[in-house]
Parts: structure tokens; sequence; C-alpha cells
């Protein structure tokens, strides 16, 4: 239906686990769509991190998701773990069969600049970010089985934009994702499926703190920080068949920052 584009295809959403997180609101906006959901959160990460996890868990989450009318689904896994991303799309796979759109939005992520670089930091950022949403990718093509309407969609960062001397192996991470979306393009376009990444710019997810806060939304012309949703329109219009002609892209939706 013209309401629900998206109504029997079904999407794998990683790093779903904050109802304040861009992951959520993305997973929310591919449910009004219609699509059914499988979710991947680590909410042991979130609660290590000085935003915290909700408080409620994930039952109050997937119960929101599932009001919109769509099936919803939820897998834990750790992506520092090499066999997690087999792991997760076999669970997705054993709940809807094939999979049509595969959204990496998981991330790791910690400040630092040169003289704070640590060799595992460096590795878990590299591992998580790249190698996870890598395989991620492969799993998706090996297992997709449709002619068109596959939709691969990973996050980047403004790492192209302009110089982030205090997050420097998470710029390395998120250029390399950057850096791999046309090619990963090409290579599936044959099979009638997109790749482009966004760049959301900083978004309010409650990470930044009082100070840090107001001095980036003065950089915002329209006087205010990217909200989740602003991102999760993006993605969701992109797995769309209005998007379909749009491949090997990165798109940066940053509110004029």
């Amino acid at each position: 239906m013209q309401d629900r584009p998206l109504a029997g295809r079904a999407a794998l959403v990683t790093g779903v686990s904050r109802r304040r997180g861009i992951g959520f609101a993305t997973a929310q906006r591919l449910a009004l769509l219609g699509a059914d959901l499988m979710l991947q959160a680590l909410t042991t990460y979130d609660a290590q991190q000085a935003w915290g996890a909700d408080q409620e868990g994930m039952v109050p989450l997937l119960a929101e998701l599932r009001s919109h009318g769509t099936r919803v689904e939820y897998v834990e896994a750790d992506f520092l773990e090499p066999q997690a991303p087999q792991r997760v799309m076999e669970a997705a796979q054993a709940a809807f069969g094939n999979i049509d759109i595969l959204i990496a939005n998981h991330a790791y992520s910690t400040d630092g600049a040169l003289e704070d670089l640590a060799a595992e930091s460096i590795d878990t950022h590299l591992l998580v970010n790249v190698r996870a949403s890598l395989l991620l990718v492969k799993e998706f093509a090996a297992q997709y089985r449709g002619q068109s309407g596959g939709r691969v969609i990973l996050l980047t960062s403004g790492q192209a934009l302009g110089p982030m001397p205090g997050e420097l192996a998470y710029v390395a991470s998120k250029g390399a994702l950057h850096q791999l979306t046309q090619s990963l393009s090409a290579h599936l376009i044959p099979r009638g499926i997109t790749v482009n990444a966004i760049n959301p710019g900083p978004t309010d997810t409650g990470w930044a703190d009082g100070a840090l806060y107001e001095h980036i939304k003065e950089a915002f012309p329209q006087g205010r920080w990217g909200e989740p949703e602003d991102a999760a329109r993006l993605i969701a219009w992109l797995c769309t068949d209005d998007a379909r002609w749009i491949t090997g892209q990165i798109i940066n939706s940053t509110g004029g920052f």
C-alpha cells in the first residue's frame, strides 16, 4: 500500500537498544512504513557509557515498535566476537526468511587524541565498526534472494568534512566505512542491492554534556541539534522504491552544520 511501502519486507537494524538513539528512531520509521524488524542490541555497552541504558530494558522498546502492527524480533550480540555477524543474520533468517534491508547502525565510540591512543582501543573500533559491518554485508548478500529492492545503509560520520582530532580511532573506523561504500555498491548493484552511507551529523542522543551541547548547538544555523528522527526519515526513505536509483553515495544530512 502507498502509506506502507515496505509492507512484506524485512529489515535487520543493528544498534537498537535505547529509545533515544538513531537505531530506535530508524526501526520505528521502518515499522511505520510496514517493514518487519530484526533488531540487534548490546545493552551492556550502553550501561557502561555516561548516557546509560534504558532503565526499563528492551521490553517496552519492543512493545512500542510492535504497536505499529509489524513483527519485531530481537537478538543480543557483541560484534567484538568474530562469529556474531553470522549469528545475527542467521537469527534474522530464521525469523523472517529473506532479509531485504540491512541498516548497520551499531557503533563503538570513545574519545582519544593522538597522545591517548592505545592498541586495544584502535582494534576495538576497527573490529566493531568495520569488521562487523563488512561481515554483516557479506552475510546479507549471501542470503538475499530478491531481484530488486535490496538495501544496505551504513552510518559514517563527518570525518571527511573537517578534522576530528579528539576521536582518532573512531575517525579511522568511520572513514573506512565511507571509503567502502562505493566499492560495495559496485559489487552489489547488479543484484538489485543499493549501498549508501549516511552522515547524520551531531545528533542529540544524550551523549553530550551541557557545555559541549551548547557549544555544538551554536554551529547549527537552524538553532538546534540533529534529532534521531532526522536521520531516520532519510534512512527509511532510502529503503523505499522511491530511492531505487540512488547507490554508492555518502549523504551528509547535517542541517547546515
